[in-house]
């Protein structure tokens, strides 16, 4: 699992996300699932002081920082398509509630509470995250050939793009046709051409973990105390 300050990056998400009151996880597992079974697994272990007792047999935790959360890990095939993924997971859902979705690469400070109001207001099955994401490279100052300052990776083109986090109705189930099926593709493209997905836009921080370099910049962030998606004390 690629980590950030000692941490995978899914423990950086469900953070965000317990910061908002939300602690009951449902992870979609595919290639090298076993290494997150594995993770979680020991994560008490690993957030606690602890007593062996081999005579007894018995394992005690002291001073646990472990969150009280409730992590359900699913297998859902190393070749499932993401809206495929999805799928698979809807029965350990509630039927009739609105749940939250998100790829477990991205991190923000977006108001996960703000995005969950927005869904409820606007009525319709789907709610997206849009963000601007900041360009490539530094940007320049110039009044016609004259240099007069520099912007460091100031935001992109101006458009806005999927930034990840997601509130669905249960009825998106019939959008999603069976493991092959992308989310990204047919099941958004129908949701907007028949009305059904509305945009909570986001302008503050947001990031997704592609490269070398988006992982060097993040543990920068992280490493000097300046991780704006640290929304947790």
């Amino acid at each position: 699992m690629v980590e950030v300050g000692g941490r995978p990056m899914i423990w950086h998400v469900m953070k965000v996300f317990a910061a908002y009151g939300i602690t009951d996880f449902l992870v979609c597992l595919g290639y090298k699932g076993y290494v997150i079974k594995e993770y979680f697994a020991n994560y008490a272990l690993h957030t606690a002081d602890v007593t062996f007792d081999f005579a007894t047999g018995t394992t005690d935790l002291h001073d646990s920082t472990t969150e009280p959360w409730r992590v359900t890990l699913v297998d859902t095939g190393e070749l499932t398509q993401t809206g495929g993924r999805l799928r698979r997971v809807l029965p350990h859902l509630a039927r009739e509630e609105a749940f939250f979705f998100t790829y477990g690469d991205g991190v923000s400070d977006v108001d996960l509470t703000a995005v969950a109001a927005a869904h409820r207001e606007h009525g319709r099955l789907a709610t997206m995250t849009a963000v601007q994401p900041p360009g490539r490279f530094g940007a320049l100052d110039l009044d016609g050939d004259e240099i007069t300052g520099f912007r460091e990776k100031p935001r992109g083109d101006g458009g806005w793009v999927n930034g990840g986090f997601f509130v669905l109705s249960p009825g998106v189930s019939r959008y999603l046709a069976g493991d092959d099926t992308i989310w990204e593709r047919e099941p958004l493209e129908r949701l907007a051409a028949e009305g059904q997905i509305a945009a909570y836009r986001h302008d503050g921080f947001w990031r997704a973990m592609d490269t070398q370099r988006d992982r060097r910049d993040l543990e920068e962030l992280w490493r000097t105390g300046q991780a704006p998606w640290k929304v947790w004390e």
